[in-house]
């Protein structure tokens, strides 16, 4: 069963290991966890819900506590806490579970009539606050789309294949895998995030540089609105006008809720593999990575991590002896101290994947890289979801973790990593605390890269002190991101923690017009309040 207060499913833990537990503490300290709150205690605090609804829509709509407690936070650092002191603040005043596009429009058009704010809800994996409700006056009536959840249409021909939006990453590709296919769409949220949650939020996946984002799968759709249903065609490409299409994909529930998602699919691949290479510095890492994508070189995913992420990822592996004695063999090839691990996969038929190999170890061995195999690969390859696990590993020795994201071009790539770290690892100084700081780079592109950077510290004696901690680092680097030249978010949305600082991305008279879009859709602002735009 899906965890209340947490991420995933109750009966999976990831172990610490006892190496990775003395790392942390040499770094930061030892910690000293919160107690946490059980979901009776918080279910008993759940007001009587506001909503009284007509007939025909009360066997679409729970309002029971258990129900309006699962659905009233994400996954945010914030959202975490919430869960784990119990104090919410705010919950849903019901879920619906539509199945159809009808059932979609009926709820809109009572959401409208009785003014009720309306949150659309997929696999509840957000990191910035789309899905928390917030007071204003009126009812919250939370829509969970997870009961469409299947494959529709598949055309073969234009590989094309149709989704209810509340379809789920795994669920996605057990469908398509049937028919001999895939969309190719893995996020780290992939178990548990959805096709529409990923066209809300312009998701990107892990393997993008084979597949693309999902800008350029999504094909077309379905939106129910306000004004009406709008229907995307999927045309290959058209110069006729802006792109309605770009106005849905990152749209965050406020112009609509996305019924159908009509995306690109590919012939499952012949072969794939995942490779690691060693850099002795981060010059020479760097170097190769931008060489690797500038040239296309036909690699399926590529991650760079930097000297302390590869460190912190060596200690945390486990099996101390063989970490050893990888660490031995890397200092006689010259990447000792400092060095700096690649991960890069290689998809496709077995002439693609064996030229694209051959290219990508001539470009790192010109770098004075030190190629290893796939063993690591394979390692990455089986924990790459379950990553996210790792918090509740931490929270129990009372550290907490969270993560930021932007992308740059080339040329600021350092400026801005430097800048994010070392804000991280100064910010809490005052509290004469540590941050455990390290970063790696991802979804590459010829003109520059995400930067993806976690930060571990040590819990507050109390969740308000915690919060505290988390509130000024999150703040003052986002200020940092914004004002040098990084996007606020590469592939976590907007939602409200990151909306005060898009208007430094957009500019006012971008602002204006993403602002006049949400007018014309959502005249009376009932959709995803917050969200997107304060």
């Amino acid at each position: 069963m899906r965890r209340w207060n947490g991420w995933g499913d109750e009966g999976f833990n990831l172990a610490m290991p006892e190496q990775g537990q003395e790392f942390l503490a040499s770094r930061i300290g030892d910690g000293h966890p919160l107690s946490d709150a059980t979901l009776d205690s918080v279910c008993v605090n759940v007001p009587e819900s506001r909503l009284r609804p007509e007939p025909g829509l009360d066997a679409l709509i729970e309002t029971g506590p258990e129900e309006r407690v699962r659905h009233a936070r994400g996954q945010s650092l914030a959202d975490w806490l919430a869960m784990r002191s119990g104090e919410f603040g705010m919950f849903p005043d019901g879920v619906a579970y539509p199945t159809n596009n009808d059932e979609v429009r009926t709820l809109l058009r009572w959401a409208a009539e009785q003014n009720i704010h309306l949150i659309p809800y997929g696999g509840g994996t957000s990191v910035a606050g789309h899905i928390n409700p917030v007071d204003k006056g009126q009812p919250v009536l939370t829509v969970d789309m997870g009961r469409m959840n299947r494959l529709q249409d598949l055309d073969r021909e234009s590989q094309i294949a149709t989704f209810g939006a509340g379809t789920p990453g795994p669920l996605v590709e057990s469908q398509l895998r049937a028919h001999g296919y895939t969309l190719g769409h893995f996020p780290q949220s992939f178990e548990l995030s959805t096709i529409g949650g990923w066209v809300a939020s312009r998701s990107s996946g892990q393997q993008s540089l084979r597949y693309g984002r999902i800008e350029q799968l999504f094909a077309g759709g379905r939106v129910e609105t306000l004004q009406g249903t709008l229907t995307l065609p999927t045309i290959p490409a058209s110069s006729a006008g802006p792109d309605i299409r770009e106005m849905i994909l990152g749209s965050e529930g406020r112009l609509g809720l996305i019924t159908e998602v009509k995306v690109r699919v590919t012939p499952l691949p012949k072969h794939e593999s995942f490779h690691v290479v060693f850099f002795p510095d981060w010059e020479s890492a760097r170097t190769a990575s931008r060489q690797l994508v500038q040239n296309r070189t036909q690699l399926s995913m590529l991650r760079l991590s930097n000297a302390v992420e590869t460190e912190t990822q060596l200690a945390l592996a486990g099996h101390p002896r063989l970490i050893s004695m990888l660490e031995s063999f890397l200092s006689l090839r010259g990447a000792g101290d400092g060095k700096c691990m690649m991960t890069f996969g290689v998809t496709g038929t077995r002439n693609q994947t064996r030229s694209a190999l051959k290219e990508a170890r001539n470009i790192c061995k010109s770098n004075n890289g030190v190629y290893t195999g796939t063993r690591l690969g394979d390692k990455w390859a089986a924990k790459r979801f379950t990553m996210p696990y790792l918090r509740e590993a931490l929270w129990q020795m009372g550290y907490a973790v969270d993560t930021l994201e932007t992308a740059t071009d080339w040329d600021n790539v350092d400026h801005l990593l430097n800048l994010i770290e070392t804000n991280l690892q100064e910010s809490l100084a005052d509290r004469q605390e540590h941050t455990h700081v390290f970063t790696h780079l991802s979804h590459f592109y010829s003109q520059g890269c995400s930067i993806y950077t976690t930060y571990v510290f040590r819990v507050g004696p109390s969740y308000e002190e915690t919060l505290a901690r988390w509130q000024k680092l999150k703040t003052s680097t986002s200020e940092l991101i914004v004002n040098n030249r990084g996007t606020i978010s590469h592939q976590h949305g907007v939602g409200k923690d990151h909306a005060p600082f898009l208007p430094v991305e957009k500019g006012e008279l971008g602002m204006l017009a993403i602002r006049s879009l949400c007018d014309t859709f959502d005249p009376d602002a009932i959709l995803n309040p917050e969200t997107l735009l304060k």
